[in-house]
This record gives structure tokens, C-alpha cells and sequence, in this order.
């Protein structure tokens, strides 16, 4: 069996959770980890070898896959155009807004490079993106509806915690139920965005720090809290261990349809996730399209992909024939 080797830039939460998701996988092997801190300071979970992200390019012939572990907010957008100017890459940016200029600038240094990368991978977007795409082809009369939470929002919890003052800090999602039970009613509502979630911040901030500063910045964050109802709360650090010490999260993609002649046949799609681990689950949406990403590499293909672009039968480890037989 080949077995594809992946190395992480970066770890976090995303970066534990890769770690353990290639060892799931029998046809990965880790190379190693790659961090901008010391990393004599830094412990894998699975003993992984750790290096310093200035060794990385010199490790480019011993990595077919570098999996990007960084946030969405300022560390995605600069270092995936870099890093596949070495490696493949793989990252999981989730800025929707900032989509087509994050897949712009990593496509044209991808290409430059005659590396492959795949951007904006997990379940949302990522998952959710592919059945939104799929219930709208089928369902062309309707609408469409995207509901996240309750749960922790990795992006999220990292913006906030680049705000200045901030010590630690977790943004929940939480959606609407009665926007929820609106549209399952088929009666397909106009909702804004205010109307369909709230988002819950828990803050723990350095002392002295200006809280109300610190709330202004995260409720007026654009792409992220400008267009929510957002509460802010300031806790200990006592209260942040004890209770915000989980990374779940979850939602679902809704689409409201007719078929047939008129709006007399009403058709619902409804897809949803339950996740005990945000990074967890999202660290084994990426592994599944690392190995993708090197199949269509050994094809000849360069610049950026999206899930969209990706055939079902590239993530499997199994065969073609073996998917005919099993699961067809």
C-alpha cells in the first residue's frame, strides 16, 4: 500500500487533531510537525517529531502533503501562498467573504510553483458547501438555508482572541430555533442573518485590560460579529477551565423545494452534524482530501482546488471497484 506523508504547519487544537486523524489511516504516515515556537517546548500527542517551520523547506522532498493548521484571521492568508510555493497544501480557511481573494492568491503561487493546493476543507466550508451545491441542482424552485451550532467556533474564538487585552477567549454559535422550525414548515421565510443565529462570547481578559474596548472590537469585527445579535461575557480564568473546556459544535443545511408543475409536491433536504470535536472532525475532512490531493498530483495537476472540485471516489481509500461493490 502507499502510504502518502503528511506534515503539519502549525499546532493547535486543528493540528492535534490531524495528528491523530493520519493515524487512523493506514495508508498515512506523519513526517512530522512544523511550529514558529521552540520546538524543544513542544509535546505530540503520538510522539510525532517536531521541527521549526524555518527547517520546513528543507524537508520538501520528504512531504507529499503539508496540511496548514493556522487560523482563518491573519495566518491562512499569508501563509498558504507561501507554503505551496514549497509543498502541496491543504488548508482549512473559513472567512466565506474572503473565499474568492484567499483562492485567487494561493492559485496563482500554486501555479507559479507546479504545486497543488486545496483551500477552504472541513465541514463548513467543506461539507456543507457540497450539499448545498448538491440540494440546489436538484431542488432548482426553493430556498436555501444554512444553520451552524450550537457550538464552538474555531475562526471565530481565534479572532477573538487576537483582540488586544484578551487572555483567552470561545465564541458559541447558536442557532434560532423558531428560523429553524419556519423553514421545515416549508413556508420558505426570508431571514437575514440576524435572524437566524446569536453568538455567545466568553472572554477572559489580561488584567488591566479595557473591557469595554474589547467588547466594542469583537461586536463590531467584520465577517464575524457585525451582523449578529453578540452577547460578551467576562469570566475567571477558573470559570473558562472548568466550563468552556469542549469544542463542539455541528448544524445543518437546509433546502426548501417543488417539484412537479406549480408548488403543489413541497420536497425538504435537510443535512446535519453532531460533533463532540470541531477540530477533530475537521482535522479528518482534510486527511480524506490530503489523499485526494495526491492523486490527482500524480495526474499532473497544479494551481487551487475547492471541495467542489474533487470527485467523491478521490477520497476513499478504497478502489474504484471496491466502491462499486460496497457502497454504490
Amino acid at each position: 500500500m502507499k502510504r502518502y506523508r503528511i506534515g503539519i504547519a502549525g499546532y493547535g487544537n486543528l493540528g492535534k487533531g490531524v495528528e491523530l486523524a493520519v493515524a487512523q489511516n493506514d495508508d498515512m504516515e506523519l513526517v512530522g510537525v512544523f511550529t514558529r515556537r521552540d520546538p524543544s517546548t513542544v509535546k505530540t500527542v503520538t510522539g510525532a517529531e517536531v521541527y521549526s517551520m524555518n527547517d520546513a523547506e528543507s524537508m520538501a522532498d520528504k512531504i507529499d502533503v503539508m496540511i496548514i493548521c493556522g487560523g482563518s484571521a491573519t495566518d491562512l492568508p499569508k501563509q498558504t501562498p507561501e507554503l505551496v510555493k514549497i509543498f502541496n497544501v491543504i488548508d482549512s480557511f473559513d472567512t466565506h467573504a474572503r473565499i474568492p481573494e484567499h483562492f485567487s492568491n494561493v492559485d496563482k503561487a500554486a501555479k507559479e510553483s507546479g504545486h497543488l493546493a486545496m483551500i477552504s476543507l472541513g465541514w463548513d466550508p467543506g461539507l456543507f458547501s457540497l450539499n448545498r451545491l448538491y440540494a440546489e441542482s436538484i431542488l432548482p424552485n426553493g430556498k436555501s438555508y444554512t444553520f451552524w451550532g450550537k457550538g464552538v467556533s474555531q475562526g471565530h474564538s481565534d479572532a477573538i482572541r487576537r483582540i488586544e487585552g484578551v487572555k483567552r477567549g470561545i465564541q458559541y454559535t447558536v442557532p434560532i430555533e423558531s428560523a429553524m422550525d419556519a423553514v421545515r414548515s416549508g413556508s420558505q421565510p426570508e431571514l437575514t442573518t440576524r435572524q437566524k443565529h446569536l453568538r455567545e462570547c466568553w472572554v477572559v481578559a489580561e488584567d488591566g485590560a479595557d473591557l469595554v474596548k474589547i467588547e466594542e472590537s469583537i461586536k463590531t469585527m467584520k465577517n464575524y460579529f457585525d451582523e449578529y445579535d453578540t452577547t460578551v461575557n467576562f469570566i475567571s480564568e477558573e470559570e473558562f477551565d472548568k466550563v468552556h473546556n469542549r469544542m463542539n459544535h455541528g448544524g445543518f443545511v437546509m433546502r426548501s423545494g417543488f417539484t412537479g408543475d406549480g408548488e403543489k409536491t413541497h420536497q425538504m433536504i435537510e443535512y446535519s452534524l453532531k460533533l463532540d470535536s470541531n477540530p477533530e472532525f475537521t482535522a479528518s475532512v482534510l486527511i480524506c482530501y490530503a489523499r485526494a490531493l495526491c492523486r490527482l498530483k500524480a495526474e499532473g495537476a497544479t494551481g487551487c482546488k475547492t471541495a467542489f472540485d474533487i470527485a467523491p471516489a478521490y477520497l476513499s481509500p478504497l478502489s474504484a471497484e471496491e466502491l462499486r461493490a460496497k457502497m454504490l
